[in-house]
């Protein structure tokens, strides 16, 4: 106790008294002395401890991160967990086939025994945190390299984290803060069974698909549903007959009273990387090096892609889960270069980084920061044409199955090949089971045709920072068309077919698996991809103190106007309220804070794979069908903004209003704030929700599932 006041006297004194309700992404932990006055002013009825406690129940205990990409929460008593459409994507299209094709139909278990456990899907429930700064910060000094203080930090780290696990029950994680200045330590527990419960069909939860990603308005039911199991005792288990639901510490109450503008509304979940301390010269390598790569490599991969995915539903569900991944990051990408080059961020966090500077030589000052912009600026200026390089050659290891074979499966065969008679007969299992793996996200054809591409296009493009070895050779063979030796690779490789891998189980050879050409192409392009000069290693490491530095002084110094640290994938709290945007004629809302079902049915385009729709809901919308959803002005509201700060990693967040209860689920930004992860616009920046009365309206009216939202406590 006597630590954990500590921690908050510590962190009261980095805080001013008054900050921005609507920017910050605040650990829970410190919510009372720093945020609780002002979120009580907008609208909140809870006390600090409902949010935040670890001897009772509280709202953190109905959140979960869902498979550590997304957020989801409880919403039931029964263990039904609420999460967006795109988050439960993968394993939708894990569990469907052409048959029974729940990615396309929708899925609606009537029954318990009905629910569906993907292969792998887990949901982490937050326990508890606690500050160990001081601790960490103990076994380190500035005479280390990065690499020493990363080691000592490491050491620490595992024994914190030891220390408590009780004896494996939880899984512990230490995470550094503001550059490394700080550290915590979080508890959790992993529950592995999760089922499907529930998914509207694709038409609906991807409305709008690649269009309307990032956009506003919006019309989306991007919402998808589990239930997570344990054993008879309410422990994590593994998948059993014998599980039964969980029955979790805390579930969120269910509000269809609707929202209107400037309702207080809070967000808590998991957003996962934001770089609001990034310095001006890392924003530009991103805006000019980086992210035009990441966009051209994503748009070559997801070409190649679709023209397969298009030819059958059978080849779309092979790849409609990657597709998916890469067109999100594809247009994010995008407007962030949009974004950053428009508002001139750059140039503002230049401007901070030259008065920074000139606190940083006084005398006082000079010797622990003097250097420090320097040094920072030096680094990306090396590392300029290299950001480049990397990510178009990242683009091949995100759009490729065969990339990074030679880290995976291919070193598998490897090591199966070395090993005696009695250890191969306990991989083979295992290696099969990745051979299953790999084929089910795979079609040769296509895999040919994404492969070949993408060497052209970095062969091409990466023309700064010098291309794998094997690549250039390749392309300077063949005036850089790669069709024809990828051609002969696929024809040739062991990894082609599981026939061609069952063979060499039978008959291994370690020879033959090393020369393997796709196995050789994957090797050289992750060498290369890891490698770095001693030049680059040393401004790497020059770079990692000068810009910790770089944070505590802007800190220090009162120069920096952020209070809060960058979101790295734990649990925080932002809160605001409804707001909208300026008025827009494509919105049919009276107020354009909301859009409508009849919006919706205005965007419809029959056969079109982004904007079609069910016959039913054009009937239902017909007949104002809307049930105890519509909203008093006799619409069914969709989707809903709201201003609170969030990121990736926050899809599925549940937006709550002042009583904790959940009014809706958020699933985007918008594009004109996405330069967001980078500088917060409180003008601009919006969360984009689906309207809880929609997403019930789905389950009940539309799809007939009404024994699910049975389960839940509705507050009207």
């Amino acid at each position: 106790m006597k630590k954990l006041l500590l921690s908050l006297i510590a962190a009261i004194m980095l805080v001013p008294a008054s900050v921005k309700a609507d920017e910050g992404m605040w650990f829970l932990m410190f919510i009372e002395r720093l945020n609780h006055r002002d979120m009580q002013k907008m609208g909140l009825q809870l006390t600090a401890e409902e949010i935040y406690s670890i001897n009772n129940h509280s709202l953190k205990d109905a959140i979960v991160q869902f498979n550590g990409g997304c957020t989801a929460e409880m919403i039931s008593k029964d263990g039904l967990v609420l999460t967006n459409h795109h988050c439960g994507y993968d394993a939708i299209a894990e569990l469907s086939t052409a048959e029974k094709n729940h990615l396309k139909n929708g899925f609606w278990a009537q029954t318990r025994a009905e629910e569906i456990k993907p292969s792998s899907l887990f949901v982490r429930f937050f326990v508890r945190m606690d500050d160990c700064s001081k601790r960490i910060l103990s076994v380190v000094n500035d005479k280390m390299t990065e690499a020493e203080r990363e080691k000592a930090i490491n050491q620490e780290i595992a024994k914190i984290e030891k220390e408590n696990n009780e004896g494996g029950k939880y899984t512990v994680s230490v995470r550094p803060f503001f550059q490394g200045n700080e550290y915590y330590y979080f508890v959790y527990q992993d529950y592995k069974d999760v089922r499907l419960v529930g998914t509207p069909p694709e038409s609906l939860g991807k409305f709008g698909g690649d269009t309307d990603n990032w956009e506003w308005p919006r019309h989306t039911a991007d919402f998808s549903m589990f239930r997570v199991y344990g054993d008879a005792n309410g422990n994590p288990a593994e998948y059993s007959a014998n599980n039964v639901p969980l029955k979790p510490k805390h579930y969120l109450p269910v509000n269809i009273g609707g929202v209107k503008e400037n309702d207080f509304a809070m967000i808590l979940g998991y957003p996962g990387r934001t770089n609001r301390w990034m310095p001006a010269s890392g924003i530009d390598q991103n805006v000019k090096f980086a992210y035009p790569a990441w966009v051209e490599g994503s748009k070559t991969g997801m070409d190649n892609m679709k023209k397969y995915m298009d030819q059958s539903d059978a080849l779309n569900l092979v790849y409609a889960s990657k597709y998916a991944g890469v067109a999100n990051y594809w247009k994010n990408r995008q407007g962030m270069i949009d974004a950053l080059t428009k508002f001139g961020t750059a140039k503002t966090k230049a401007a901070q980084e030259a008065k920074f500077d000139k606190w940083a030589n006084k005398a006082e000052n000079k010797a622990k920061y003097g250097n420090v912009v320097a040094t920072i600026n030096n680094y990306y200026k090396l590392t300029n044409e290299k950001s480049r390089h990397d990510n178009y050659l990242m683009t091949i290891f995100r759009t490729s199955a065969y990339a990074t074979v030679s880290r995976g499966l291919g070193k598998q065969l490897e090591n199966y090949a070395k090993a005696d008679a009695a250890k191969r007969a306990q991989m083979a299992p295992a290696i099969l089971e990745m051979a299953d793996e790999l084929f089910k996200e795979a079609y040769i054809p296509a895999e040919k045709d994404i492969m070949a591409a993408q060497l052209k296009l970095y062969a091409t493009k990466s023309t700064g920072y010098a291309i794998a070895p094997a690549v250039a050779e390749l392309g300077k063979a063949n005036n850089n068309d790669f069709s024809k030796y990828v051609n002969a690779a696929f024809d040739l490789s062991i990894l082609s077919s599981k026939d061609r891998i069952k063979a060499f189980l039978d008959a291994p050879s370690e020879g033959l698996i090393t020369n393997d050409p796709l196995v050789k192409l994957s090797n050289d392009l992750m060498t290369h991809y890891n490698a770095k000069s001693d030049e680059i290693a040393k401004a790497q490491n020059d770079f990692g103190a000068a810009f910790r530095k770089l944070v505590e002084g802007l800190r220090e110094s009162k120069i920096g106007t952020i209070k809060y640290p960058d979101a790295n994938s734990t649990l925080r709290l932002t809160y605001g309220k409804v707001r909208s945007l300026p008025a827009d004629k494509r919105n049919d809302a009276k107020v354009n804070n909301y859009t409508t079902l009849d919006g919706q049915v205005k965007k419809y385009k029959k056969g079109d794979q982004e904007f079609d729709l069910p016959t039913r809901v054009l009937e239902m919308n017909k007949n104002k069908d809307f049930g105890r959803y519509a909203d008093k002005d006799g619409s069914l509201h969709v989707n809903f903004l709201t201003d609170n700060d969030i990121t990736g990693g926050n899809s599925g967040s549940p937006v709550l209003n002042g009583k904790g209860e959940l009014i809706g689920l958020a699933f985007d930004g918008n594009i004109e704030a996405m330069a967001g992860d980078v500088i917060f616009d409180n003008k601009l920046q919006r969360t984009i929700n689906c309207d809880i009365r929609y997403v019930l309206w789905v389950i009940e009216n539309f799809s007939n599932a009404k024994h699910i939202v049975d389960e839940m406590t509705i507050v009207k």
